[in-house]
């Protein structure tokens, strides 16, 4: 089976956790609402990524953010390539009143409850993901 590692981490602000909708310009996952992602580099550190995720998909940089979890890698199948799962590396940041600059590979976001997730039509497995972050 193939695999692909990712980071996925999400921004914390009060109580408040920042979802983005994915543009029609990504190759995956069109349209639907995930955290902050991107394909880890050969032997680059999760965590690194993950930072430099956060400043180029939301325009937040290193020294507004603070790490509150990393939490143990998720192996997820994925329904849009046969053989193929995620490796993905959680990361739960906070950041006080952040202000959010979209790139173009997310569309919107917005800041939400978590008791509002299912309201959204997410990535496969984000839940699965960000509760194991809280």
């Amino acid at each position: 089976m193939r695999s692909t590692k990712i980071v996925t981490s999400f921004i914390k602000n009060n109580e408040k956790i920042l979802l983005l909708k994915r543009s029609n310009n990504v190759k995956t996952m069109k349209g639907l609402w995930a955290g902050i992602s991107g394909i880890i580099e050969k032997n680059e550190e999760p965590l690194s990524r993950a930072k430099i995720e956060i400043y180029e998909e939301v325009g937040i940089s290193e020294n507004k953010i603070k790490l509150v979890k990393a939490a143990q890698e998720i192996k997820i199948h994925s329904p849009q390539y046969e053989n193929h799962e995620w490796e993905i590396f959680p990361f739960l940041f906070e950041a006080q009143k952040p202000e959010i600059k979209l790139n173009w590979e997310n569309s919107e976001y917005a800041w939400i409850n978590i008791e509002e997730l299912p309201n959204y039509k997410t990535v496969p497995s984000l839940d699965k993901v960000l509760f194991n972050l809280l």
